[in-house]
């Protein structure tokens, strides 16, 4: 009991530590996993582990396979989780991008990979590719929490999330294909094909390579086909049964978790291993829907999915020898992981992205940042501890190899990418993105407008209908209260460097600016003006305000009438004063921003000094105006006068 209560508690610690020094949980997690394991045993009276996950003697958790059915099942519940945060939406430039990774990129680590552990180590050539099939695959939890803390280009952000996701099951599927391909080899140990008879079993086994090449084509595709057709299948029924409201709401978690574990089992008994696929696609196809309570399964899912990474990295980490580790002590190790990192992610990289719009400096952020997860050190472990109970020689270094390169990407993407990003200039020198409180048709309008400006613009809003109207425009939307913790942590909006609070509620826009203000705002917060600020302007901070003519009744009016956002060039100040002055005297128009020929906004209420240059032009909402007869009037106006 002591010993289950301890792995909780202390995962939940490393986790608590991993935030407050913002750094991936896994690397603390690892550590204290090793420490209550095979360090444990230098300390403890009787040279036993504190922590034993696998049953021995009288001490362990797991009998048998016991720890590595929960891993697997953990493993799937965590990659539906990062499932259910893959939009489409953000992949439209990218897509193509992010196909070439995970599928050239995976054929260039696979090859690289296990070259190099061949002629480095001296392994088979079998275990060798069994260890770079397991260290095709970046971890989501660990890329995230990178990617919070760096304000990245959204596109740069959405390649290493959708990587981080997406590749886990393929990575899996490789290593088993190879791990099969081993077992044909050595299908009872070493020991009964080191027999006199050795001409026979070297020829059975040939035979049994050639079988199993023809037939792990035929299983590829299998797992494909199956793990597609059960995660839609899975998918649909859970919206459908959501939709329908056959699960009542105190049951909506836990139902969801019941239809996760069959989907993932039942894929994996007609196809083995296509389960973690089926509930990356499962958790894809909810996520892209419009199904009730989303943020529900997801404020569940991620709290399960911390709860289980923070059990099994510290089962797993335990679950390594100290004479594993020692394997890995050596010069060997330094030199396979320096070319791992430094040459082989780099070129996958490189290759993937030919063709892209992503610059040189975003190409070689990437290449830099590649870190392994869980998926990886689950795997292995399943694997390495079979491999070496068979008798496989080489087999042992397949576990402490892969947690080393888990252990060290980890490590040195979570010390350095913030550096790194800052020597190579992705970081974004001025956040433009919007971050619009409130979905209002005004907020849509401003919104539209602003991406038509290359603008990268998020809304927020609590009402589901606002936030549907506004994803039908193409409009980033998320549908979430100020009052919760959503959007601190969203990577999303790791661009965003301007706050507009444009609800018909003051309180909520004031809590917006406070709350918020620091986080995206460091260019400039703004909200509305309140109808009792506009009858008594004096009163009013102009620097804050949104317009300082205009209060959300008079927005909603006006965009009501005209849902429309207008420009006018203007060329001159003297021109900018004329216009903007006749839009003030419209009723039906209201001025919003100054655009410069080289698409800088500005909001014109804000503006206190005005230089406009050749090309510039105000942006208004309302009534269409022809300025032509305006400025004509007030010149024959100016000559009369004189």
């Amino acid at each position: 009991m002591l010993e289950l209560a301890g792995i909780i508690i202390l995962g939940i610690l490393a986790q608590w530590v991993a935030w407050k020094f913002k750094i991936p949980a896994i690397l603390p997690l690892i550590l204290i996993g090793l420490f209550v394991g095979p360090i444990s045993t230098f300390i403890s009276e009787d040279g036993s582990q504190w922590i034993q996950p696998i049953w021995n003697s009288s001490k362990g958790f797991f009998p048998g396979k016991g720890l590595f059915y929960f891993v697997s099942l953990a493993i799937g519940i965590i990659l539906f989780e990062g499932g259910l945060t893959l939009k489409m939406g953000e992949v439209k430039k990218t897509g193509s991008v992010i196909g070439r990774l995970i599928s050239l990129g995976s054929i260039i680590t696979f090859l690289g990979a296990g070259v190099a552990a061949h002629y480095i180590f001296g392994l088979d050539w079998q275990i060798s590719m069994l260890f770079s099939a397991l260290i095709i695959v970046t971890g989501p939890t660990v890329i995230t929490p990178i990617l919070r803390n760096i304000p990245l280009r959204k596109d740069v952000s959405a390649v290493l999330k959708w990587e981080g996701i997406l590749i886990d099951p393929i990575g899996a599927l490789v290593a088993v294909l190879v791990f099969g391909f081993i077992s044909v080899n050595f299908p009872t140990g070493l020991e009964e094909i080191a027999t006199e008879n050795a001409a026979s079993g070297a020829h059975s086994v040939a035979n049994g390579q050639v079988s199993y090449t023809k037939h792990a084509l035929l299983e590829f595709g299998k797992i494909i086909v199956v793990g597609f057709a059960f995660g839609l299948a899975g998918g649909f029924a859970m919206y459908q049964a959501v939709k329908k409201k056959i699960i009542p709401h105190y049951l909506l978690n836990v139902a969801s978790l019941s239809m996760v574990l069959l989907i993932f089992v039942l894929s994996d008994l007609f196809a083995h291993e296509s389960g973690l696929l089926a509930v990356v696609v499962m958790g894809m196809y909810l996520g892209n829907s419009d199904i009730p309570n989303l943020k529900e399964l997801l404020y569940f899912k991620e709290s399960l999915s911390v709860l289980l990474i923070s059990i099994l990295f510290i089962l797993l980490s335990a679950n390594i020898r100290v004479q594993d580790l020692l394997l890995i002590i050596n010069w060997k190790t330094i030199t396979l992981f320096s070319i791992i990192i430094f040459i082989i992610r780099p070129i996958g990289v490189f290759l993937s992205t030919i063709g892209s719009d992503l610059k040189l400096n975003e190409k070689l952020f990437i290449s830099w940042v590649g870190p392994r997860g869980i998926v990886a050190a689950g795997i292995a472990s399943l694997f390495g501890t079979e491999l070496v109970d068979k008798g496989v020689e080489g087999a042992e270094y397949i576990t402490p190899l892969v947690f080393g390169v888990v252990l060290v990407t980890v490590l040195l993407n979570a010390t350095t990418a913030r550096l790194v990003a800052s020597l190579l200039g992705v970081f974004l020198k001025k956040s433009e993105g919007v971050l619009i409180v409130g979905g209002s048709r005004v907020s849509r309008l401003i919104a539209s407008y602003l991406m038509k400006n290359d603008r990268h613009v998020v809304l927020v809003d609590n009402n589901r209908t606002n936030i549907e109207k506004a994803r039908e425009l193409g409009i980033d939307a998320i549908n979430a209260s100020i009052y919760s913790d959503d959007l601190s942590d969203n990577i999303e909006l790791s661009d965003v460097g301007y706050l507009l609070a444009m609800t018909g509620n003051d309180e909520i826009n004031r809590q917006a600016m406070l709350r918020f203000g620091k986080r995206f705002g460091e260019n400039g917060t703004f909200r509305l003006m309140t109808s009792e600020e506009l009858l008594n302007e004096n009163n009013v901070d102009k620097g804050e305000v949104f317009s300082n003519t205009h209060d959300y009744i008079r927005f909603t009016e006006v965009a009501r009438d005209y849902p429309s956002i207008q420009e006018i060039e203007v060329d001159s100040n003297e021109k900018f004063a004329r216009v903007l002055k006749t839009i003030r005297d419209t009723r039906d128009a209201i001025p919003l921003f100054l655009k410069s020929a080289e698409n800088n906004i500005e909001l014109i209420d804000t503006l206190t000094e005005f230089n406009v240059e050749q090309g510039s032009v105000i942006a208004y909402l309302g009534k269409p105006i022809d300025f032509e007869d305006v400025i004509t009037a007030t010149r024959t106006k100016v000559q009369k006068d004189v």
